[in-house]
């Protein structure tokens, strides 16, 4: 099936939009250097609404469960929870005193609750990124190190395999998860690129895996056996986050780094793909298994 043109979504242009998201009624996204948690209204032609804005980056967040309008956010130099008041209660703040300036990037709940969420260096200094899982009790534990800029991650259905990008190095690579105790395993490459970056990624009700190419225009589909599906062009250079809302895809994008930005740059896009995405996952804190 092919999709339709992307139509664009709501009037604002982000700086580096991404962590979209779909809720029960509609979509959050953040735009990251600015702080800023947003929400897409049902009206196109308004403005994005703001949830909350940040004193630090916001790379992306999760719901919490039964807690309404309360998140779990990526933020910073760590992870915090976002009140429905727009206050933060922070859980913990692992890059702080790093040897180079860190802030936090894309993150994810997954199936069983847990929450994932990567770092940076502000400069994509070779390997200094990491993956960090934050358990029910709330404890946040370095999983992965050696990273550069890890985007991500996306998990399937039943949160046994989890996908990580790695943008720098232009590379998606899928690792067994054990679920009792949420260890990754050895990975293998899903995917890899010549031409652009894979960003943000999500798992379809196919288990077929969707991920942005910044610096590409393009979103790419992959079946589970990692042969590359579809291509969707997108009207930005640099699309960076992505998720599936029923049938209907929605593009983040980027006017950050671009020395002449287009119009559309920045823009979210949606689309419909004729496939469903997996429901939000939640961090759910004080689960026990």
């Amino acid at each position: 099936m092919t999709a339709g043109t992307p139509a664009v979504c709501w009037q604002d242009r982000l700086g580096l939009g991404e962590g979209i998201r779909a809720v029960d009624d509609g979509v959050v996204l953040v735009d990251i250097l600015t702080g800023r948690l947003l929400a897409g209204p049902t009206d196109r032609s308004a403005p994005l609404t703001q949830l909350a804005r940040l004193s630090v980056p916001l790379g992306a967040v999760s719901p919490v469960h039964e807690r309404p309008g309360t998140w779990i956010a990526a933020a910073g130099t760590g992870v915090c929870l976002i009140t429905a008041h727009g206050r933060t209660e922070w859980l913990a703040r692992p890059e702080d005193g790093a040897a180079t300036a860190m802030r936090m990037n894309d993150a994810t709940a997954d199936p069983y609750g847990r929450f994932w969420a990567g770092s940076m260096a502000y400069d994509a200094e070779d390997g200094a990124g990491s993956l960090y899982r934050v358990d029910h009790e709330g404890t946040v534990i370095r999983v992965l190190d050696g990273l550069t800029v890890p985007n991500g991650p996306a998990f399937c259905a039943d949160g046994t395999v989890m996908y990580l990008a790695d943008s720098a190095k232009g590379i998606i690579r899928r690792y067994p998860v054990d679920p009792d105790t949420g260890l990754p395993g050895a990975p293998d490459t899903f995917a890899a690129f010549d031409r652009g970056s894979p960003d943000g990624m999500t798992v379809d009700a196919e288990g077929a895996l969707w991920t942005a190419v910044w610096g590409t225009g393009t979103v790419h589909r992959y079946r589970a056996d990692g042969t590359l599906d579809r291509q969707i062009r997108i009207p930005a250079t640099q699309p960076a986050g992505l998720c599936l809302h029923g049938d209907s895809l929605y593009v983040t994008s980027a006017r950050h780094g671009l020395a002449a930005p287009g119009p559309l740059d920045g823009a979210v896009f949606t689309t419909r793909v004729g496939v469903r995405g997996l429901p939000t996952c939640t961090y759910r804190p004080g689960r026990t298994q």
